[in-house]
């Protein structure tokens, strides 16, 4: 291993965005929940069953939007019509409540603003100063806004977020094709590139993808599933891997 807790052969580190760069995991929680509760409750009265922890990580957590309505959906036994990504936000389509997230997502942003893992930054400005390539790796279509709010967007050599897949047709996670692109932008084979994700869909996403190196950030206690998912190490922030030998 190296000084900066990676295997050697590892020359491209590829990172999420949501939970791994910024402090905006939880800000996207809090959407989806006021999303998914108001239409429950819109739907079926007061005596809903909420949206919980257990489906924003079982259902929603590092999935592209729409994926993630279609999933939360039906594990409820719901089906929506499709609709068209321009639909507004007070449709009841798949899109239509995608688009209701976005926008409460947004306005929270806009309100609160958005905070970087410091330990990050810190550990991406090392991987850079060793000569390894970096790439963001998010299915989020705000992406490049995000890492600008926070001063971050220089850190990378390639962005693959919610607006290059779409361009590109690429499946977001749990495939690997994102990742994927991402290594071969930066000029490497997956098994030179090290992932860092704090969702299970991606680790499911670095496993398939047969990258060198596939790095689980806890922030909320779920090591333990993350290990089950894939991680080759669980760390709760990236400075943890400067201090391995």
């Amino acid at each position: 291993m190296t000084e900066l807790g990676l295997p050697k052969q590892i020359l491209a580190c590829l990172f999420d965005l949501d939970g791994v760069i910024t402090r905006t995991a939880v800000v996207h929680a809090a959407a989806w929940k006021r999303t998914f509760d108001d239409f429950l409750r819109e739907r079926e009265g007061d005596g809903f069953r909420p949206f919980d922890d257990a489906d924003y990580a079982a259902h929603v957590d590092g999935l592209p939007r729409a994926d993630g309505v279609r999933s939360f959906l039906a594990s409820r036994g719901i089906q929506l019509p499709e609709g068209t990504p321009d639909d507004p936000p007070d449709r009841a389509t798949v899109h239509g409540l995608g688009n209701r997230k976005n926008a409460l997502l947004l306005d929270m942003i806009r309100t609160d603003g958005v905070e970087a893992y410091d330990g990050t930054l810190r550990y991406i400005e090392a991987v850079r100063a060793h000569g390894l390539r970096t790439a963001v790796v998010s299915s989020s279509a705000n992406c490049r806004d995000v890492l600008r709010s926070v001063g971050a967007e220089d850190l990378f050599d390639v962005r693959v977020d919610g607006v290059v897949a779409a361009e590109r047709r690429l499946p977001g996670k749990p495939r690997p094709d994102t990742f994927l692109a991402a290594a071969k932008d930066l000029g490497v084979t997956p098994s030179e590139a090290a992932v860092f994700e704090d969702a299970l869909a991606g680790m499911d996403a670095g496993r398939s993808g047969h990258f060198g190196y596939v790095v689980g950030v806890d922030r909320v206690g779920q090591g333990a599933a993350l290990r089950a998912h894939g991680a080759d190490i669980v760390v709760r922030d990236l400075d943890e891997l400067g201090e391995r030998p």
